[in-house]
């Protein structure tokens, strides 16, 4: 959890100057700023706003993934939508019901849109305002009825109080309760088939516009904090520098794979790195951004035995796997023995798009997978690279038809 959180706090310092936090939580916007390059996708700023509208404290969102914030009458429709807006970085404006932490349901206008790097193109947040949508503004559907101050669906409050208390049990994270909740789910969904397609709370042309302008102000923040780093951001992709970003799709897919690996295009000039994985950085002790853009010989020091470096050379010219022990070091100077497995990898057509490289700290403890000797924890982690780069290739051509 603390290396996640080192992570998140590195999404903005390595981005933003240090005053970005506190120029965001002056405006009054309800809004959240999501990582798709930390695993799990999660909130890495959430606006004052924000928090006194769902109710919840910052501690029990930052880390989380906007997920935890729907509930049993959230349009899945709806959510996938957005999914599908993720993966391919675009913007969505929708209508969206949400529930608070008391567990109370709400409609609200969900818009979010990809924030770019000017550097090299690729999406490195994504921005998501909630306008709620006004009483006015609501239609409301025959299965709803008002008494007095409490919300009633099919004339029950009672899913409302169980699901209230399932709204408590997401925050606290634990597989148990969360398992809870998709049980409570599948009994109660029998009984309640209706509210997916329950009538939709359409925001007014004054809302749509809130939402629209709360993007422009949170993104010329944004802009302006980055300009004070030299490291630009901006709410359309201009590559300026001519690298192929990878889509957000394959960087969710990449990121759950736990072991430490980074991936490096093979079609660029010097082979840049293009995605570091969590445990990459944790085990080198450098920052994403120190990483992506350069050549994996930056951990070569003055003790690499040039042997190892050349076996690798040859086997990316021959495009075939090797692995290879080598003597690497740490952005603090300290050395360590790289148990390196480097793979091609090939996109759905056949071609090489990138190379993969595997690290395993030699002697070091395997938590993660007990029993597997590295050379099957390397495997399995290019094994489940390739799915992800295959299945992303094949999507983007499908998209594309």
């Amino acid at each position: 959890m603390e290396s996640q959180l080192g992570l998140i706090d590195q999404s903005f310092n390595a981005r933003y100057s240090n005053w970005i936090r506190e120029a965001l939580d002056e405006l009054p916007d309800n809004f959240t700023i999501t990582d798709p390059f930390i695993c799990g996708h999660p909130i890495v700023f959430a606006s004052r706003g924000f928090l006194a509208m769902s109710g919840y404290s910052k501690s029990e969102v930052i880390g989380k993934n906007g997920r935890i914030f729907q509930g049993p009458r959230t349009d899945r429709k709806s959510v996938m939508e957005i999914r599908e807006a993720i993966r391919e970085e675009r913007t969505i404006q929708i209508n969206l019901l949400n529930y608070r932490r008391d567990g109370t349901p709400f409609w609200m206008l969900f818009h979010l849109c990809p924030v770019f790097s000017k550097e090299d193109g690729r999406v490195i947040h994504f921005l998501a305002v909630q306008v709620p949508i006004s009483q006015k503004s609501r239609s409301t559907g025959t299965g709803s009825v008002r008494n007095g101050s409490n919300f009633v669906e099919d004339g029950s409050g009672l899913q409302e109080i169980v699901f209230g208390s399932c709204r408590r049990e997401v925050c606290s994270d634990s597989v148990m309760e969360l398992g809870r909740v998709r049980v409570l789910n599948s009994l109660l969904d029998s009984d309640n088939r209706g509210w997916d397609a329950e009538e939709s709370c359409a925001a007014s042309d004054v809302e749509k516009q809130k939402a629209a302008t709360a993007i422009n102000n949170i993104l010329s923040l944004l802009t302006h904090y980055s300009e004070l780093t030299g490291r630009l951001v901006c709410g359309k992709r201009c590559c300026s520098v001519g690298l192929n970003p990878l889509g957000s799709s394959l960087i969710l897919s990449l990121g759950r794979i736990k072991q430490s690996f980074v991936l490096a295009d093979a079609n660029l000039q010097d082979m840049p790195i293009v995605y570091t994985s969590d445990a990459f950085l944790k085990l080198t002790g450098y920052t994403r951004h120190e990483v992506l853009g350069r050549n994996c010989r930056f951990l070569n020091g003055p003790e690499t035995d040039i042997k190892a470096i050349c076996q690798i050379r040859e086997s990316i010219r021959s495009e075939r796997a090797c692995s290879v022990r080598v003597l690497n070091y740490r952005k603090d100077g300290c050395s360590f023995w790289n148990l390196l497995h480097i793979s091609p990898i090939r996109n759905a057509s056949g071609k090489i798009a990138f190379y993969a490289g595997v690290q395993i700290e030699e002697g070091c403890k395997n938590e993660g997978s007990p029993g597997l000797s590295p050379e099957m924890r390397q495997l399995g982690a290019v094994g489940a690279i390739k799915v992800a780069v295959r299945s992303s290739s094949m999507y983007a051509g499908s998209s594309k038809t």
